[in-house]
């Protein structure tokens, strides 16, 4: 098998000790056939299995879900090959759908399911599409800082004015999915410059996007790098007083990238029809607005209501970029690595 960018190959051992870790949403787990499928789902059964209850109940085809880290459920189904039993991959985000696709592992969806979203948000031949969507932000001190005070790009934090008072979390997902989106943008001599560039201005680190908001909202720093949602956390625990808010960069650059969990049916399914009803309810309006409710994900049909304070995702520019391109992850750590980031 040919060296994967997305470094899966690595965590297929990972994988294969995990493999006794099969959770059923039905209680006799029945083998995939007719009216019945299997997920293997990188979102976590905490934030996925009601909805995937409620597929159960209104179809009555019975799912059985394989739960857990959404890059060891890619490098198993590329360890188990045409034996694998998975009918639908349930992706985290676009890189690891990407990273499937490129082994040639997934199958091209219905029109009907593609054209339920918009064309940035899905494969641009059409083998797996989003079913939620996640913005970069930076997130802002109000008490210090207004959205005109902030630079049109991202690239705008290695100014010097910013010393001292920016927070990142190099080692988590999300960020390096910006970097990588960032590599292929601008590219990697932009991308290696504006990380010199922020590091030279001392931010502080921390371990993931929820530290880095409290620490904003706490005036211990006054920007950070995050994922959108993570402030509606705060503001739903706090209220509206919490000092911090989200601001989408205006140029519409990698900083301000869109990316989604999504999903894709396995060329090796045995039960293709039952794969693609599960993702079209994924995409119904019902199950959109769960997404929007108990996460503050963006939902990627027309017509469901978000948060008040959330910005409009038609607000939003942002890069022109393949999503599933981001699996090309090896390139940015090694660059985090070389820069002295990571």
């Amino acid at each position: 098998m040919k060296r994967l960018s997305f470094a899966l190959i690595g965590l297929i051992a990972a994988a294969a000790l995990v493999a006794a870790a099969c959770t059923s949403t039905g209680v006799n787990q029945p083998e995939a056939g007719k009216g019945s499928l299997t997920v293997y789902s990188g979102r976590t059964e905490k934030l996925v299995g009601p909805l995937i209850e409620r597929f159960q109940k209104e179809t009555g085809i019975e799912a059985k879900v394989r739960y857990g880290d959404t890059a060891e459920l890619a490098a198993a189904i590329l360890e188990e090959g045409k034996n694998s039993p998975a009918d639908v991959y349930f992706a985290q985000d676009a890189g690891a759908l990407g990273a499937l696709l490129a082994e040639k592992r997934l199958t091209k969806l219905p029109d009907s399911i593609l054209n339920k979203v918009d064309a940035r948000f899905r494969a641009p031949k059409g083998e797996w599409v989003g079913l939620s969507g996640r913005a970069r932000t930076v997130v802002y001190n109000t008490k210090t800082l207004k959205p005109e005070s902030l630079p049109d790009s991202l690239l705008g934090f290695t100014d010097a004015k910013w010393k001292g008072k920016i927070g990142w979390a190099p080692t988590n997902g999300s960020f390096q999915a910006f970097v990588t989106a960032l590599r292929l943008t601008d590219g990697e001599e932009a991308a290696r410059k504006w990380l010199e560039g922020v590091k030279a201005n001392n931010p502080k680190v921390y371990k993931n996007n929820t530290a880095i908001v409290q620490a904003v909202g706490a005036g211990e720093i006054e920007v950070g790098f995050v994922n959108h949602y993570y402030l509606f956390g705060f503001l739903k625990e706090q209220g509206e007083s919490f000092p911090a808010r989200n601001y989408h960069p205006r140029a519409g650059d990698s900083g301000s990238m869109i990316n989604v969990a999504g999903a894709g049916i396995l060329t090796t399914s045995k039960n293709t029809k039952a794969a693609e009803r599960f993702i079209e309810y994924l995409l119904s309006k019902d199950a959109q607005q769960y997404f929007a409710d108990e996460t503050f994900e963006y939902p990627l049909i027309e017509g469901v209501k978000t948060h008040a304070m959330l910005a409009p995702m038609s607000q939003i520019k942002t890069p022109k970029i393949d999503l599933g391109s981001l699996a090309d992850l090896d390139k940015t750590l090694k660059l985090l690595r070389d820069t002295g980031v990571l």
